[in-house]
């Protein structure tokens, strides 16, 4: 049998989500916990796939994987779930055709890039991110890895939430690196380094080439991957488990923000 899981992970203490030697990935837990649980023998053999790839402290909501298995007993994301550590969590199983492929199945993928607001224009950005729509070659905006650049950007949005801003950023695929070096190219905006001529010559790449630094890799997360005829049902247990993680999470973050915050002030 074939099965699809969703998986939320906090990506701060992974080099990233693809298994790499002698490096701590969150792959690399979940092939420790289904070959622990005898679930599968090697990813190999049990023609394990991924949705994508998430770069070095980049975190996902919506994170897609699929495997076969003959032990369809123990594939259940609470049972895989006590094998894996508090900052990864699967919440959703799927079954799937046998030649489902969750990378090359996917229609939309979506992603969200947090800013810190500060004095950033945001109708500038919001002006600006219009030109992102459509399809154009993201060739500024991506690690060069011999690859097609050109990608098709369904929509891209921005939020105000308090402090901060949100830019939901949905397409059919995304280059490596390409989320956040938009949201660098946005941010540089919003802060006047740049305008709206210089990011149209960013888009045509053949006439125009220019380096440019990704954002931050914590402020971006894999919101959501988007497949046709695939039900996934959740595991409301496996959830509430993540939200009490999650909570104490939050706990520890907010006293950090305030020591630090006083901390600054003193020194201020």
């Amino acid at each position: 049998m074939r099965f699809a899981f969703k998986l939320m992970y906090l990506g701060t203490d992974y080099h990233g989500f693809q298994v790499q030697p002698d490096m701590q990935t969150v792959e690399g837990e979940l092939f420790k916990a289904l070959i622990g649980l005898g679930i599968f023998n090697d990813p190999k053999s049990a023609r394990y796939s991924a949705a994508g790839r998430t770069d070095s402290g980049v975190h996902a909501i919506n994170q897609v994987i699929t495997f076969d298995s003959d032990k369809p007993e123990l594939t259940t994301p609470r049972i895989i779930n006590s094998e894996l550590p508090d900052s990864i969590w699967i919440w959703a199983r799927a079954e799937v055709p046998k030649d489902f492929d969750p990378r090359r199945n996917a229609i939309r993928r979506e992603y969200r890039y947090y800013f810190h607001r500060g004095k950033l224009n945001l109708q500038k950005i919001r002006s600006a991110s219009r030109l992102m729509v459509g399809t154009h070659d993201f060739a500024n905006f991506s690690i060069n890895e011999g690859k097609s650049t050109v990608r098709t950007v369904e929509s891209v949005e921005v939020r105000v939430n308090g402090d901060f801003l949100f830019l939901d950023v949905v397409a059919d695929s995304f280059a490596r690196s390409m989320v956040r070096k938009v949201a660098m190219a946005l941010s540089m905006i919003g802060s006047g380094a740049g305008d709206e001529r210089w990011l149209a010559r960013m888009l045509d790449p053949n006439e125009y080439r220019e380096g440019i630094e990704p954002a931050p890799a914590y402020g971006l997360v894999l919101k959501n991957v988007t497949y046709e005829g695939i039900t996934f049902i959740e595991d409301d247990y496996s959830k509430k488990r993540a939200i009490q993680n999650l909570n104490e999470g939050l706990l520890w973050h907010g006293t950090m923000f305030e020591v630090v915050k006083e901390m600054n002030e003193m020194m201020g």
